[in-house]
């Protein structure tokens, strides 16, 4: 099954590497968000988020990640060079993948992501820490 991704990163040739990975695997990007203003306009038409923490507005990622799981029931993965900032898990929050991230790690962790989306039972890949 095919899901809609969002990616919220500020920094372009990452975030356009990630939706070439996305449609690689079958899945349909629906947009790059750089800052809160544009996760929130994209927010509604997509099932997932690849989340960094930091973007163009500041330390903003792990408050979008929040809202995009309550508001719209979104699956929220983090990927960041900073994952102990992440802090605690909430609810639609997968794990943290520690940047940098090769293209297999990418792959196996939005499987992974997408099968979590879908209810199928998935093994989480060795780089991701998956939320308890």
């Amino acid at each position: 099954m095919s899901c809609n991704i969002m990616v919220v990163e500020d920094e372009v040739f990452v975030a356009t590497e990630i939706e070439y990975v996305v449609e690689e695997l079958g899945h349909r990007p629906v947009g790059i968000a750089a800052d809160t203003a544009s996760a929130i306009k994209l927010g509604p038409l997509a099932d997932i988020a690849l989340v960094d923490l930091n973007l163009r507005d500041g330390a903003t990622g792990r408050d979008i990640g929040r809202m995009l799981a309550e508001r719209h029931g979104m699956t929220v993965l983090f990927m960041t060079a900073n994952p102990s900032q992440v802090g605690e898990a909430f609810p639609g929050a997968v794990g943290v993948l520690p940047k940098p991230v090769a293209e297999d790690d990418l792959k196996a962790a939005v499987r992974y992501t997408v099968a979590l989306r879908e209810a199928r039972q998935a093994h989480a890949p060795a780089r991701l820490r998956v939320f308890a």
